[in-house]
């Protein structure tokens, strides 16, 4: 548990740095912060604050959905826009172009990494991840519910005087990809292997398919005609039956024999 707090809480610091970087870049920033950058112009207040308050209102829409936070959900709806504030207060913004585009580019790359850790912790989706989620697991298109929320926080968010630029399109080229090269990176182990059916008594493990122990099966098939065998042979006999102490010759019992038909054509040893 130490373990997953610090990757997330260090994910989501990462990641309220990488959306300042691309604040601070002027380039063009991600949909939802071109809504927060928005916001924050019309409003006066600073766009980690409206990242916090847009955090809260999308988890609101998590309950009609029915989805459940986690810790880590919680804490991304305070602890990233926090962290925004707190880099854009102390930064000032890059004023030649070309590092402007390099702070523009290490900024996308940074996002997909705290992307990578904060949902490889998993202690629960960011509060906008939760939304999109919720909207697929009522029957629409995962990627359809994508495009249109954040068609609309875009459009919403320009229309308010957010900054769309080559920033905003180089993120929505690239977020996947790197999120699908960071996401399994730091996932954890038990994660990675919760699906894999577990082996119990009388099975062997092959990797991660777990298939039934061939002998053991067939032994335990056999125990019912054993014993049934015993009884016919007479309680004197003691240990294995003679005709079954090889596998082999075990796995060979034809169904005639396991019906015991031909019992009756046996003598007692």
């Amino acid at each position: 548990m130490p373990r997953r707090l610090i990757q997330l809480f260090a994910g989501l610091v990462l990641y309220g740095v990488s959306d300042a970087m691309l604040l601070l870049a002027g380039l063009g920033v991600d949909p939802w912060d071109v809504l927060h950058q928005g916001l924050s112009r019309r409003t006066g207040e600073p766009t980690g604050t409206w990242a916090i308050i847009a955090g809260a209102v999308v988890l609101l829409l998590w309950i009609p959905l029915r989805q459940r936070p986690g810790l880590g959900t919680l804490c991304n709806v305070v602890l990233v826009g926090t962290v925004i504030d707190l880099v854009l207060a102390a930064v000032p913004p890059p004023r030649a172009l070309p590092v402007q585009a390099a702070v523009m580019v290490s900024g996308v790359v940074l996002n997909g990494v705290a992307t990578g850790l904060y949902i490889g912790a998993g202690l629960g989706p960011g509060p906008r991840d939760g939304l999109m989620t919720g909207f697929a697991a009522r029957g629409h298109s995962l990627r359809l519910v994508r495009t249109c929320i954040e068609a609309t926080v875009l459009l919403a968010g320009w229309l308010l005087g957010g900054t769309v630029g080559v920033g905003t399109v180089v993120y929505a080229a690239c977020i996947g990809p790197l999120a699908h090269v960071f996401v399994p990176l730091f996932r954890r182990p038990e994660q990675a292997t919760a699906h894999r059916p577990q082996a119990g008594p009388g099975y062997e493990r092959d990797r991660s398919v777990a298939t039934p122990s061939p002998v053991r099966s067939s032994s335990a098939a056999l125990r019912p005609v054993m014993a049934m065998t015993r009884e016919r042979m007479g309680p004197e006999t003691s240990g294995p039956v003679p005709w079954l102490q090889s596998a082999s010759v075990a796995r060979s019992v034809s169904p005639e024999m396991r019906r015991l038909e031909p019992m009756s054509r046996l003598e007692p040893l």
